[in-house]
């Protein structure tokens, strides 16, 4: 059997084209294979290679850029960018290669930076894993947007990709150095900040910097493309972007049986800010899914899920999770879950655990005061309850059920914001 640790360290060889081109009705785009001349330490010398593996170690892979061309249908210009960001990264741009980078470092920095074209208000940060955020938070300074991003979910950081929208500097350098990720990428790094995070040899620190000039992809339209498995493909324009400020979120009001039902309560300009900044965050992450918000960061993510209600109490159960492991590792160094384990063998005092416990209850996990943000409308009161039962005091929705009066009235009788989107933002 292969060495199963060393099939991570390999770079898988493609047969892929060094080109590749695409005729829309005569419109052609041409793309060149992104490969990078990088020192191999086993081979002693420059080797010149793509991605090192696609989603496995067991996956040929390659990126391509754009070279030549664009196409036009109707009003919408698709690929008329300006510099271009993830598939233009060379080698200056890797300001330390540690492993080479693989197709999913790559895609996790391309869809951080797709939420942060968003947040361009003050400083961002989003840490990505898989292709979904683990936390996204504004901040005053790029340090504290990582810390509100980083404590939102520290175990899913774990091993991540940082992408920030303002340079790194030594402060925001000394927050990330104690905790491994598999790629910083930022705009600029200034002072020691690289000498710092170099503590890691294997970190990929990338420097993209057209990160300054982001704001202006909000606007831009491409091509998805997507592969079916048997030869076929589906192309589809990507998402217009549609909710520029608080006022394109509608109180939600409905007509059911000729009865009209209104939202009674509007939102203060605090909640609108998190509404607006978890529709943003929102449109990165894959469907079915529900944030909670506060203090525009995310306080709870939940991804994937199936039903509505389902992936609201899952992004509950996560909160009280992470809340509870920041408390432990905060106070006492060390993972909730080795807590717990080293209390149950009686290392540690169990009073200690319940303590915390005790108080994540009475907090709600810190939900207390959070909006809520669904991807889809809720199509019973149930997905709101469960958030509502949280202590979240605000929604954002699409709307659009049949039962959007059912909900509404839930939000009534517990006082509780909510605004309609008139947008879905599923991302498969």
């Amino acid at each position: 059997m292969e060495d199963i640790k060393g099939m991570y360290k390999k770079v898988v060889k493609d047969a892929f084209p060094d080109t590749i081109k695409i005729d829309m009705g005569g419109q052609v785009l041409t793309y060149k294979k992104k490969v990078w001349s990088i020192y191999d330490a086993d081979e002693k010398c420059d080797v010149e290679r793509g991605l090192r593996y696609g989603d496995n170690p067991d996956q040929p892979s390659a990126m391509y850029e754009l070279a030549n061309g664009n196409i036009v249908f109707g009003d919408v210009r698709f690929f008329d960018y300006p510099g271009g960001l993830t598939s233009k990264v060379t080698e200056q741009d890797m300001l330390q290669v540690g492993k080479h980078p693989g197709k999913i470092n790559l895609t996790d920095v391309d869809n951080g930076l797709n939420i942060l074209k968003f947040l361009d208000k003050k400083p961002a940060c989003v840490i990505m894993k898989h292709n979904n955020p683990c936390g996204a938070a504004y901040g005053s300074t790029t340090a504290e947007a990582f810390e509100k991003a980083f404590w939102c979910d520290r175990i899913a950081a774990f091993g991540g990709a940082v992408v920030t929208t303002k340079a790194i500097d030594i402060e925001t350098a000394k927050a990330m150095v104690p905790y491994y990720f598999e790629v910083v990428c930022a705009p600029d790094f200034e002072g020691g900040a690289i000498d710092i995070l170099k503590k890691w040899k294997n970190l990929r620190i990338l420097q993209i910097r057209n990160i300054e000039m982001l704001q202006e992809y909000k606007f831009k339209r491409h091509i998805d493309i997507k592969s079916l498995m048997d030869g076929g493909i589906i192309v589809q324009e990507s998402q217009p972007f549609k909710i520029k400020d608080k006022n394109d979120l509608k109180p939600a009001e409905t007509v059911y049986k000729g009865e009209t039902y209104k939202i009674k309560r509007t939102p203060t300009e605090k909640e609108y800010e998190d509404m607006l900044f978890g529709w943003y965050v929102e449109s990165g992450v894959s469907s079915n899914s529900a944030l909670f918000v506060k203090d525009e960061a995310t306080a709870a993510i939940g991804t994937g899920e199936q039903d509505r209600v389902g992936v609201v109490e899952i992004a509950v159960f996560k909160a009280y999770t992470k809340f509870m492991d920041k408390e432990v590792f905060k106070k006492y160094g060390v993972p909730y879950a080795i807590f717990k384990l080293e209390a149950e063998k009686g290392l540690r005092r169990m009073e200690d655990l319940i303590e915390i416990e005790k108080y994540s209850r009475e907090a709600k996990a810190g939900l207390i005061g959070s909006v809520v943000v669904s991807d889809g409308f809720f199509p019973f009161r149930d997905g709101v309850d469960a958030a509502i039962n949280q202590g979240a005091i605000g929604v954002v929705q699409p709307g659009g059920s049949e039962r959007d009066f059912e909900v509404i009235g839930a939000c009534n009788e517990a006082n509780v914001a909510m605004v309609f989107a008139g947008q879905r933002l599923f991302k498969h």
